[in-house]
């Protein structure tokens, strides 16, 4: 159940982040205000306390692991959102930091 919670935590996070990001992108470089802005710098602040909601209590390993999430997430952002397409190197180096991800936050520890 914990590795279930912390996977949750993990969407969500990538959610407030990227999210928080895209808005801010869009309220400057789009133009479409600065009501977009400060819901992005909300939504950003929301990622903060998402991630010490993670289990484990050690933040340089929850920031390095959301690190891989980052990076699948923001390209499948692209995907949905902006009709990015990726191709296999895309792919390739999302699926790389996801093993980054379950090495670094649920591989066996004594």
């Amino acid at each position: 159940m914990t590795v279930v919670r912390s996977l949750v935590l993990f969407v969500l996070a990538a959610l407030a982040e990227i999210g928080g990001a895209w808005l801010v992108w869009q309220g400057v470089r789009e133009q479409r205000g600065w009501l977009w802005v400060l819901g992005g710098v909300v939504a950003l602040g929301a990622y903060g306390f998402v991630a010490t909601l993670q289990p484990d209590a050690h933040f340089g390993r929850i920031l390095a692991a959301y690190g891989g999430v980052f990076v699948a997430g923001s390209l499948l952002w692209g995907v949905v959102l902006d009709g990015y397409r990726p191709d296999r190197y895309d792919l390739i180096g999302v699926a790389v930091c996801l093993v980054g991800v379950a090495v670094i936050m649920y591989a066996p520890r004594s």
